[in-house]
């Protein structure tokens, strides 16, 4: 008795090791307690008398005070359970049948001994009922019972109930008739046997312990909730890990467990400006004036202007309306028909043309005349005032002389007056000189006045 004990022990310890709920999950089972023997039921003559004082314990049962059965069972599947149980006792109390309608008598057979092995087959209806906690269930089998000097085989069968405190751990109670086979009633009786004590259920694996067996464990590894069958969800977003695009960063579904700290709607993962918010073209950057430029990139945040620009607005130096890109003239207020520059009125055109007359050549030549150089330079400073216009140079004489000669110093003197006015600033470009010889005159060529006016170089706008 003292090592079957012991032998108990051990097994509870193991089942507390290795317990874990569920029996689909967990087959093995480990049941120990005591048990109760009551030969009152082969004393009854009639099947109703066999149950009428069912749970007479005073007078009829037989309790070992101590542990004195183990069960241990295996979960084979749809809801069945197969064991195998072993008990021990001492008979005390032996119901004798009833004489002459006298009450039962209960006599000390002399302390015999009582030791059964039974093969149990159990169904639990715990599944049907849809409970966690009541467990109640059926069960048939055989076995061998020894009864003091006798022993004998029995066929039994009876019910159970299990209340589970925890999903490993229930007080169980299970009554089971065993029908004897042999003939005389005293060498070995049909009786019940009573068993009450605690259950442990193990077996299960959780290799990550997380409360989940890894047949269900979509994690096994990791431990995980139950909500995403085993699998971790570390920030607590409610995605599990496996799933969550930033799993140690709390983020909506939307975004796939990501967040969007400046609430753009771009996921911080995918945001260029994660704490600012921005559009979607722009990989959540803003661009605060609306001019297509992002603000990191614009030169002018806070104001409208082009991308070729920098985002900033073009500037117009000379205020003439025209942009600097666009003004052929930025730093010469001009018209936005003449592309920014000014344009050359007619009383511009007679300024130049006044100082033209007093151009003063050297006679029969193409050199100035030393008094000559500073209408020149006023010529070419009213030409720098419209740089984007064009002039032509034309050379005139009088009727002195041959026709060749007068042609050919017509073109040096428009020539001069060009060369002089190109080497002071004014481009090549805009300028061209032609000479018409004595073929253009003004006035007479019988006077010498008349012949000096026909001496000239004009200044032509060309349009």
């Amino acid at each position: 008795m003292k090592h079957l004990n012991k032998l108990f022990v051990a097994m509870v310890m193991l089942a507390g090791i290795s317990s874990q709920a569920q029996d689909s999950n967990n087959p093995w089972a480990i049941s120990f307690g005591v048990n109760a023997v009551d030969t009152r039921v082969s004393a009854a003559s009639k099947v109703e008398d066999q149950f009428s004082e069912f749970f007479n314990a005073k007078d009829h049962w037989n309790i070992l005070p101590s542990v004195s059965y183990l069960n241990v069972s295996k979960y084979v599947g749809s809801n069945f359970s197969f064991g195998l149980t072993g008990s021990i006792n001492k008979i005390k109390k032996f119901v004798n049948p009833r004489i002459n309608d006298e009450d039962y008598t209960v006599t000390n057979p002399g302390d015999l001994s009582y030791y059964a092995v039974d093969g149990v087959v159990n169904y639990s209806f715990m599944n049907l009922i849809k409970s966690k906690v009541i467990d109640p269930s059926a069960h048939v089998g055989g076995g061998y019972t020894w009864y003091g000097d006798n022993s004998a085989g029995t066929v039994n069968g009876g019910l159970g109930l299990t209340l589970w405190f925890t999903e490993n751990v229930g007080l169980s109670y299970r009554a089971t008739y065993k029908y004897s086979f042999e003939d005389n009633r005293a060498d070995m009786p049909t009786h019940m046997q009573h068993f009450a004590g605690l259950t442990f259920k193990f077996g299960g694996k959780d290799t990550d312990g997380d409360g989940i067996y890894d047949k269900d464990d979509a994690c096994p590894d990791v431990a995980g909730l139950k909500q995403f069958n085993g699998c971790p969800d570390t920030d607590g977003d409610g995605i599990a890990d496996k799933d969550d695009a930033c799993p140690d960063v709390a983020g909506p579904a939307e975004f796939n467990g990501c967040p969007d700290t400046d609430g753009d709607g771009i996921a911080d993962k995918d945001d260029a400006c994660p704490e600012v918010a921005g559009l979607k073209q722009f990989n959540g950057c803003p661009d605060t004036d609306g001019d297509g430029v992002m603000d990191k990139n614009d030169k002018c945040p806070d104001v409208k202007g082009p991308k070729e620009n920098g985002g900033c607005p073009w500037p117009d130096r000379d205020g003439d309306g025209v942009l600097d890109k666009d003004d052929k003239c930025p730093d010469v207020k001009g018209t936005v028909a003449n592309n920014g520059c000014p344009e050359v009125s007619d009383e511009v055109v007679k300024r130049l043309n006044d100082y033209a007359k007093t151009i003063l050549f050297d006679s029969g030549k193409a050199s100035f005349q030393q008094q000559t150089y500073p209408v020149l330079q006023s010529i070419a400073a009213i030409l720098k005032e419209y740089p984007n216009s064009k002039f032509s140079l034309e050379g005139h004489t009088d009727s002195d002389g041959k026709d060749a000669a007068n042609q050919k110093l017509s073109e040096d003197r428009a020539a001069a007056v060009k060369n002089y006015l190109v080497e002071n600033g004014i481009d090549s470009s805009r300028l061209s000189s032609v000479g018409f010889g004595e073929s253009k005159p003004i006035d007479t060529n019988k006077t010498k006045a008349g012949k000096a006016n026909n001496r000239r170089v004009e200044v032509k706008l060309v349009k």
